[in-house]
């Protein structure tokens, strides 16, 4: 894995824009293509060997955590136990989720934290750095195949979806509202109408016992970029147990965004070559590790202590508890820069990667996307 630097695209950003990609540039640099990383086929394979080995046993954790009642040491409220464990009997459907790598030279992908209920970075990652692609490395070849299985996912489900689907996010995030416009037009190519409302719009009618939009439309089926433990939260999340729309991401994904998942996942698989030893409190790592929040998104609230040395990043999390991680450094190129590959997971299948890139040690929202390719 290299950083290469190279000259953007004339006209790049009115390019992205014509994709869908209008958040390029917030906080000043965020799509950056004056670089970008050339890998090795050898690591490509490895990265999409160890998605799919750890997809398949956070399945397994699912499962163990409802054989095992492990809901305390997530903290999941009580009220919502038994409607996470009955998403998971009915085999409610999940659509992606994202793994967060360092990549070392010559060591196997190590798993940071899996992005499992709202991930994003979606549109870079697959049809804009895709596009990047064939005209900046033409005859290349770039590990994403993302856009073409989601529409393979929609397409699954093309049935129990057929009411159609609202597709929600916040009023005043652009780069979320893009996001799921994304993945509302690759329902749409696989033949699922759907339509976007804010989750500030959403609302609970007694007389129909439904979630309904501004028009007072029922909710069959919504998908939320919004994260499920805020969602509990909300005044109307009392009545989520009660109501038959049919979610996406489905509740037991929310047993797989906790970072409780990661000791889980230590404890039944210990010593796995993708894996940091993780735990629920800091004795067995000693000086040297990451704490991180049950619950907490880009970074925040996250500490990585190295001896006497302690990297902090603010935030409003970490009141649910914290999880100790064994440290893991991202590789430095360029004597500055933190490069975390993101590697996505659409269905039961490892679909491509994205690379994110800071100046700190921990990859925050203010991170850099930079492309990728590799040559066979």
């Amino acid at each position: 894995m290299n950083r290469e630097r190279l000259t953007p695209r004339e006209g790049w950003k009115q390019k992205l824009e014509e994709v869908g990609f209008t958040f390029h540039s917030i906080d000043g640099v965020y799509w950056d293509e004056s670089v970008c990383y050339s890998m090795l086929s050898s690591e490509i394979d490895a990265l999409e060997k160890a998605s799919q080995e750890l997809h398949g046993m956070c399945l397994q954790a699912v499962e163990h955590i409802l054989a095992k009642d492990l809901f305390e040491r997530l903290v999941v409220p009580m009220p919502f136990r038994q409607w996470i464990r009955d998403s998971w009997v009915r085999k409610d459907p999940s659509i992606y989720g994202r793994f967060d790598f360092t990549v070392q030279p010559g060591k196997p992908p190590k798993l940071l934290e899996y992005n499992a209920d709202t991930p994003t970075s979606l549109v870079e990652s697959s049809i804009a750095q895709w596009f990047w692609l064939e005209e900046a490395k033409p005859g290349a070849d770039q590990f994403n195949s993302i856009h073409e299985k989601l529409i393979e996912r929609w397409a699954e489900f093309k049935g129990p979806l057929s009411a159609g689907i609202h597709f929600a996010s916040v009023h005043e995030s652009e780069e979320d509202f893009r996001t799921v416009e994304y993945l509302r037009d690759t329902a749409l190519q696989a033949g699922i109408e759907g339509l976007w409302v804010a989750v500030e719009d959403l609302g609970w009618s007694d007389g129909l016992g439904r979630f309904v939009d501004l028009e007072e439309k029922p909710i069959e089926n919504l998908f939320k970029l919004y994260p499920w433990e805020w969602f509990l939260r909300e005044a109307f999340g009392v009545h989520l147990v009660k109501d038959p729309a049919r979610f996406l991401e489905p509740p037991w994904k929310m047993l797989l965004s906790n970072k409780g998942l990661l000791p889980i996942l230590w404890e039944l698989f210990p010593n796995h070559p993708n894996l940091l030893p993780a735990f629920f409190s800091p004795e067995p790592l000693g000086p040297r590790h990451a704490r991180k929040p049950l619950y907490s998104r880009e970074g925040a609230n996250v500490t990585l202590v190295d001896g006497i040395q302690q990297t902090e990043v603010e935030g409003p999390y970490g009141k649910e508890g914290y999880i100790y991680q064994a440290l893991a450094p991202l590789p430095v190129f360029d004597g500055e820069h933190h490069a975390v590959v993101g590697s996505w997971i659409v269905g039961d299948q490892s679909a491509g990667i994205g690379i994110r890139e800071d100046s700190t040690a921990v990859t925050r929202n203010t991170s850099r996307f930079v492309p990728h390719y590799f040559q066979h």
